[in-house]
């Protein structure tokens, strides 16, 4: 199973000129905890940076920094890694635990924002798995236990 198939295509974007006011409306509208930085320059929204709540809470407010005094550039991370839509799920994976990375913009072969992929995302998708798992077991069992009857 490739990133492109389970990331979220419902990505919150903004430019690196909004103001942390902007941002912080855009997470409690859409209900997110992070907004990726796109330069919008091109024939598609390219990933630049992104910006969390995180972000916002431990490097300004924390800080007592005037959110009127500071733009999304200011505090956004720069050191953005991104998966392709193709890149293996386990591969990925493995890139976010080694970084300590819990969301990844997901970009196609051009560079543009396709999507984004969560730990959540992760978790929702491996548990369905166990228990799908956990059902052949039980199934077995059942099975075997009907052969005894």
């Amino acid at each position: 199973m490739s990133v492109g198939q389970i990331c979220n295509r419902q990505v919150v974007v903004t430019s690196k000129d909004s103001s942390i006011f902007e941002v912080a409306k855009l997470m409690r509208d859409h209900h997110v905890g992070d907004v990726i930085v796109v330069d919008s320059s091109g024939v598609q929204p390219v990933p630049i940076g992104i910006i969390t709540d995180r972000d916002i809470v431990v490097e300004l407010i924390a800080k007592e920094v005037a959110l009127d005094s500071v733009t999304v550039a200011d505090v956004m991370s720069y050191d953005l890694f991104t998966a392709r839509e193709q890149d293996g799920i386990w591969s990925t994976l493995e890139c976010m635990r080694v970084r300590g990375i819990r969301r990844m913009p997901v970009v196609n072969e051009q560079g543009g924002l396709e999507g984004i992929l969560t730990v959540d995302d992760l978790l929702e998708l491996f548990s369905e798995e166990l228990t799908s798992l956990a059902k052949v077991a039980i199934r077995e069992q059942n099975r075997e236990k009907e052969a005894r009857e």
